[in-house]
């Protein structure tokens, strides 16, 4: 079934026929079959359940391998055509702000009993399966609330679809005290079927490379389609939902994101009173971010103007791909002004931004 539907995204040039996909995608159909021989076997009497085999047991699917490869792609295909009604995806960066949303209200009403078990069976009730996509642990916090949440959470019959960048025993790597979660990734291994997604290219990087130009001027009535475009090619035709991250407390709202692909506005992003740590944030969290609607500066936009030069800064310094719509060139973004002087080395970066060179460049993450 879902080698068929990939055969259809093929057939319609959403996506490139590769090998090592399908390989995934094996695993991602046995984990299917799996799941749903447990649910008809659960339907059956206990009668009927004593002349019938019980069925395997379920191994969770854990993908990893380099950006670009497809991973979102494959596990949203399975997302999308897995019957189960109890199912769930969820970016982990979203995931983890919920954790602790939950954690902060339960210490807020003093709340008794075991916070994290309540927790799992809070998310337990009404997911059966959980789709994560881009796993990565940073935080000590996470790490700790990680590996005690999913001991719950798979003693209790949770079955994941994970994707990330890293294997799981490269996860949280260098981290602060890092043996204590060690555990964590000693249970991930055994709960998961671990599945290295060798692709012979970055799909997305493919696209980039095939834009005659990532900086679209001026914005006109092609700029829109322009940016759906570049959406749909690097996210394989997936649905624009909108996301979010959270940085000391405070929660930058999104256009829309899909696994390491952002999509926002240059309203979004500078006429708010947002600043540096929020901008590394996001440099950290996405690959690729797409900007629309970048207006030509004044001087009565200068704090807009600094607030685009740090940003700017922030995905230089990471090598974060960017593609926007703009009112005007580079050179004449920001000509007159408080600032406008420094700003000549933003429309530098900015034109470096488009070069081959750049494309090329190895996302860095703090």
């Amino acid at each position: 079934m879902l080698l068929k539907i990939y055969q259809e995204q093929v057939e319609q040039n959403h996506i490139q026929h590769d090998p090592a996909q399908l390989q995934v995608l094996q695993h991602l159909q046995n984990l299917q079959d799996n799941l749903l021989e447990h649910l008809q076997y659960e339907e059956k009497s206990q009668l009927q359940k004593l002349f019938s085999p019980a069925p395997n047991e379920i191994k969770s699917v854990y993908i990893h391998g380099d950006v670009g490869r497809g991973k979102s792609m494959l596990m949203d295909l399975f997302y999308e055509a897995c019957p189960v009604e109890q199912k769930r995806r969820v970016h982990f960066h979203a995931f983890m702000l919920e954790v602790h949303e939950f954690v902060h209200q339960w210490r807020k009403q003093k709340s008794e009993g075991d916070m994290i078990l309540s927790l799992a069976e809070k998310i337990r009730a009404s997911t059966l399966l959980l789709c994560f996509d881009e796993f990565h642990v940073t935080d000590i916090a996470d790490a700790m609330i990680l590996g005690r949440l999913f001991t719950q959470l798979f003693a209790s019959g949770l079955v994941v679809v994970i994707t990330s960048n890293r294997h799981p025993n490269n996860l949280y790597l260098g981290g602060l005290q890092r043996d204590l979660f060690v555990p964590f990734i000693n249970l991930l291994l055994e709960v998961c079927i671990t599945v290295d997604l060798v692709a012979k290219e970055d799909y997305r990087l493919k696209h980039l490379h095939e834009l005659k130009t990532r900086y679209y001027f001026p914005i006109d009535t092609q700029a829109d389609a322009f940016i759906q475009n570049s959406y749909d090619e690097l996210t394989a035709f997936a649905a624009k939902e909108p996301g979010k991250i959270c940085v000391k407390g405070r929660e930058i709202t999104l256009a829309a994101v899909h696994g390491d692909v952002a999509l926002s506005s240059f309203s979004e992003l500078c006429e708010q009173p947002l600043g540096s740590a929020d901008y590394l944030e996001l440099a950290n969290e996405f690959t690729t971010i797409i900007i629309t609607d970048i207006p030509k500066l004044s001087v009565a936009k200068r704090n807009e103007a600094k607030r685009f030069s740090t940003l700017i800064d922030a995905l230089y310094e990471h090598k974060v791909k960017l593609i926007c719509t703009v009112e005007v060139a580079p050179q004449e973004l920001y000509m007159q002004g408080d600032g406008s002087f420094e700003f000549e080395r933003t429309v530098s970066r900015l034109i470096e931004m488009q070069s081959e060179s750049y494309i090329l460049g190895r996302h860095i993450v703090d």
